[in-house]
């Protein structure tokens, strides 16, 4: 019986990804408000009902959430089958991603990365929400609940958005070194990962004015732009995100946006009178009980943690960056911002040290 029901599961994760098909189709466009169109499924006088919150959910990296689901009938009745249940993570244009958890009744399996940290929250009747524990930078998107009554199937989405920074990177050899797969390794290597549109646009809407192009995690190629101006794409554009669209993801080659969320632990800086070489620096930090901090623990201890020195210190990438919280005298640029010297091949500097918590 176990196996059975576990086959049955693996058939309902594994469903077409086309948008579900009961005899007619789902129209899976929506808009971020919600539309109801597509949305209500009529049944033996009834009618299937599932909601889920439009407005997104915000949470942080490494924090539990929860995606509130419920369904109800109208009128109210009982369901004449065993209620099955299917959480999706989706792209944007809303076709299915991946599979994060299947339940009939009480027995459900999660998939992939969210195995061990998806289970079902059924406090009440007729709920279906979705709990993820420790959330990672990548379980950023949107998520579709879908409930099933024997044929009859209902879904909504449920926008899951980490509060993080973007940050645009140049590896150390220079501009535009990157294709997309080299940008999503040196994302991760920074403690980060690619940044959606969304993300970028939302850092464009907070200040982010970046003149050159860097991959997403769609494939594209894009950049901001506050001030409009020659070099970047004229004078005459108005304000916005300035795209290149997709690219070929091996031979062409730009620099990166990444996205960076909050911390676990805590950022601190350490200096000798004389300054450190990158190899006495990472001792140092060792010395310390911690590791050198990398590009996106900075930038994340900037925004989040309100880290502010008008001290340059080297990164686990060879770079040398401060971070400022309130410009000043002889500290760079009158806007606050993560200062950057390049990649010094020589030099005597601090040093910025992670510790977990």
């Amino acid at each position: 019986l176990l196996l059975l029901l576990e086959a049955t599961l693996l058939r309902l994760a594994s469903g077409s990804h086309h948008p579900f098909y009961n005899g007619f189709y789902y129209n899976h466009v929506m808009n971020d408000k919600g539309s109801e169109q597509g949305k209500v499924v009529y049944f033996n006088g009834g009618r299937l009902v599932v909601e889920t919150p439009k407005d997104p959910i915000y949470s942080f990296s490494g924090t539990n959430v929860t995606l509130p689901c419920h369904y109800r009938y109208e009128p109210d009745v009982e369901a004449k089958h065993k209620i099955r249940i299917k959480w999706s993570k989706l792209r944007d244009d809303y076709t299915k991603e991946q599979d994060v958890l299947v339940a009939i009744g009480k027995i459900a399996m999660a998939f992939g990365d969210f195995q061990g940290r998806a289970h079902l929250h059924q406090a009440g009747r007729h709920e279906a929400s979705l709990v993820v524990s420790d959330v990672r930078l990548q379980d950023d998107g949107k998520y579709r609940c879908e409930v099933i009554d024997g044929l009859e199937d209902e879904s909504d989405v449920v926008d899951l958005r980490l509060q993080g920074i973007v940050f645009p990177y140049q590896p150390p050899r220079g501009q535009y070194r990157l294709n997309f797969h080299d940008a999503e390794r040196t994302c991760q290597e920074q403690g980060a990962i690619l940044a959606t549109f969304n993300q970028l646009f939302q850092a464009w809407s907070e200040g982010l004015d970046w003149c050159n192009a860097g991959w997403l995690a769609d494939g594209t190629v894009q950049y901001p732009i506050r001030l409009p101006r020659k070099p970047c794409g004229g004078l005459h554009l108005a304000p916005g995100i300035r795209s290149y669209g997709p690219r070929h993801r091996h031979l062409h080659r730009f620099d990166a946006f990444c996205f960076s969320s909050t911390l676990k632990g805590e950022v601190f800086y350490l200096d000798h009178l004389a300054g450190m070489t990158l190899e006495e620096a990472k001792q140092s930090c060792q010395d310390a009980g911690a590791e050198i901090a990398r590009v996106g623990q900075l930038y994340s201890a900037w925004k989040f943690l309100g880290l502010d020195r008008c001290d340059a210190g080297w990164l686990a990438d060879g770079s040398v960056r401060y971070p400022i919280i309130k410009p000043r005298a002889n500290c760079g640029p009158a806007e606050p911002g993560v200062r950057s010297f390049g990649f010094p091949s020589k030099g005597r500097f601090g040093v910025f040290c992670y510790k977990e918590r």
